[in-house]
């Protein structure tokens, strides 16, 4: 539980952050959402905010899909035999969801291998339904248990690392020049640490 409720968050947020900076034209966009939203508000306040992320939470889905950090969902035995897609399932079968390839497959996404966000933005894509093309955090009574959690967590590190920080590559680097190379284990993570100019845009209060 310790290990999927960190690493897989913040390798998500990682995943994120390199899409956005392949994709300034949407790294823009969802940076003038966030500052526009929070602007004048209290750190305190900025969850009861995040509703109206609207462009951000779409960004978000759209890199879970192309960078699910669980590649291959956790194994399942089949409790009787069944046929699936014209294939015998035998009683006892371990089967295993291969959630990357799915939501890379041209059968379902046009422009599988594009970053494009804006695929989310007539809310019938979710997790939560029944369009098991998408399955970042696995489907039915067994999905993930902290999907709604891990979400809202996910959400709040974006939104403050767009929110008070300006990003940008360091001397010489061009957007096609980040490395996507990954490491599938049990987690997908980057090969390589992402690594980015930072410059502040806003100061983070300090408590006293």
């Amino acid at each position: 539980m310790f290990t999927a409720g960190t690493e897989t968050t913040s390798s998500a947020a990682e995943w994120i952050m390199s899409e956005l900076m392949r994709n300034p034209d949407v790294m823009a966009k969802a940076q003038a959402e966030v500052r526009r939203v929070f602007n004048n508000v209290s750190p305190q306040d900025h969850e009861a905010k995040m509703d109206e992320l609207h462009y951000i939470k779409m960004v978000i889905k759209e890199s879970m899909r192309l960078n699910p950090v669980v590649p291959l969902l956790v194994p399942h035995f089949c409790q009787e035999t069944c046929e699936v897609g014209g294939y015998q399932v035998t009683k006892g079968t371990r089967v295993l969801i291969n959630a990357w390839a799915m939501a890379r497959s041209p059968e379902y996404w046009h422009d599988a291998e594009k970053f494009r966000p804006e695929r989310f933005e007539d809310g019938m894509l979710d997790f939560k339904g029944s369009r098991f093309e998408y399955l970042p955090f696995g489907a039915g009574r067994r999905r993930c248990p902290g999907d709604t959690f891990g979400l809202a967590v996910l959400e709040l590190i974006v939104a403050r690392l767009l929110y008070y920080i300006d990003w940008s590559l360091p001397a010489g680097m061009q957007p096609d020049d980040i490395d996507m190379e990954m490491i599938v284990a049990a987690t997908t993570r980057r090969k390589n640490p992402l690594q980015l100019v930072v410059s502040p845009y806003k100061v983070v209060p300090m408590k006293s």
